[in-house]
């Protein structure tokens, strides 16, 4: 399966498709499995993984069968698709592409769409109640955008994958904004001036009612930890706020925020691997997410910091490095796929921004030489990378 079909994940751009005729395609070889479950779609450049595990786990706490359909994995292709938090069984995944493989070698179908194809045919064959639908990749032409879902949710916007989005906010937030479907209403996380009147514009093209999160004064907690995750928060409170036909309760928003972790067996974010010294993993991986998160590092307590880091090489690094701490020692590497960064560039653009360190040929030597080096009161933080982190975690 992984060796045969393209994989953004791995690939990179050669394995996007910016259409979904094959997705429409596989969806009606399987008798539009996607039409017999109600469904939350989420999308974003930060924030929609979080957002999408704490709505999953206050609707789990509200005793409904919950899907959740999430990418990339970080251990297991398993994670991408999960029911009441429980990974979709190894015989389903091998019966699926069984059966269906003569049609994707037919059709030369991505990986990412088959993947979809999988998870809206598991989530139908188990009826569940409703799934909360994570978009891979952009919005409009993603392929989890053939579904007509309860509410759609945008979270943060911010410059990822501009080779494909395009090189502005507001053309990103217009392939993030395809998504808004006529009359379903629309929940948009955060106000930026670039991005709201986008979402508002398609919005009202679509008729589509809808609604700023922000706005919201609460005073929630999340099992999910770091500061950033307070918009995350409302946006799910916003949401179910606007979904009908499920009963909510305050026990269960409570609830469902603070055992996101139990609930859904979320991994990497704001992770916290050991203490004495202080390891915290966080799979933020662009110069907004990574923002958020150099902030939340600023906050905490510590006699010195170390830094393990490594990249992909699609990222843009004179973005990304002037934001890291300067007052850290760190230690680069290269996370162990073909798209991995070299990490003697990474040291290179380091230096010129005036971070020094030392280079690892792997990304557990990198974090125990962080570990050998760190004194109990000392923090290490590993990240740059979701495929740095899931050879932690």
């Amino acid at each position: 399966m992984f060796g045969r079909l393209p994989m953004y994940q791995k690939q990179g751009q050669s394995a996007f498709k910016p259409k979904l005729t094959n997705t429409i395609l596989l969806a009606e070889h399987l008798q539009n499995p996607e039409n017999n479950f109600k469904s939350i779609h989420v999308a974003g450049t930060n924030g929609k993984g979080s957002t999408s595990h704490m709505m999953a786990s206050v609707l789990q706490e509200a005793g409904y069968k919950v899907g959740l359909y999430t990418s990339p994995h970080l251990k297991d292709f398993r994670e991408r698709i999960k029911i009441d938090g429980k990974e979709i069984s190894e015989e389903f995944v091998v019966n699926f592409i069984a059966e269906n493989k003569p049609f994707f070698e037919t059709h030369e179908l991505s990986f990412f769409e088959m993947t979809v194809g999988m998870a809206f045919q598991y989530f139908s064959e188990e009826k569940v109640d409703i799934a909360i639908v994570e978009v891979g990749l952009g919005g409009r032409f993603d392929s989890t955008n053939i579904i007509t879902p309860e509410i759609s949710v945008i979270t943060n916007i911010g410059f990822d994958h501009t080779d494909f989005l395009g090189d502005t906010l507001g053309k990103i937030a217009w392939e993030k904004g395809g998504i808004i479907k006529p009359n379903v209403p629309v929940v948009i996380s955060e106000y930026h001036e670039e991005t709201f009147p986008v979402f508002q514009k398609i919005a009202i093209e679509k008729q589509a009612s809808m609604s700023l999160a922000s706005k919201l004064e609460l005073n929630y907690k999340s099992d999910l930890l770091g500061d950033y995750q307070v918009n995350n928060i409302k946006a799910v409170v916003a949401t179910l706020k606007e979904l009908k036909g499920f009963k909510v309760s305050e026990e269960n928003i409570i609830n469902g925020l603070q055992n996101t972790v139990k609930n859904t067996g979320l991994m990497g974010r704001w992770q916290q691997l050991g203490e004495h010294p202080t390891i915290i993993c966080d799979t933020a991986h662009n110069k907004e997410g990574l923002s958020i998160v150099m902030k939340q590092l600023s906050k905490q307590d510590f006699i010195r910091l170390h830094m393990v880091l490594g990249f992909v090489k699609d990222k843009k690094l004179e973005d990304i490095v002037p934001i890291l701490p300067k007052n850290a020692l760190y230690y680069f590497c290269s996370p162990n796929i073909s798209r991995g960064l070299n990490a003697e560039i990474l040291k290179e653009k380091a230096k010129e921004n005036g971070l020094i360190g030392a280079v690892f040929s792997s990304v557990s030597e990198a974090l125990e030489a962080a570990r050998n080096a760190a004194n109990e009161d000392d923090f290490i933080y590993v990240g740059g990378s979701t495929f740095v982190v899931a050879e932690v975690v």
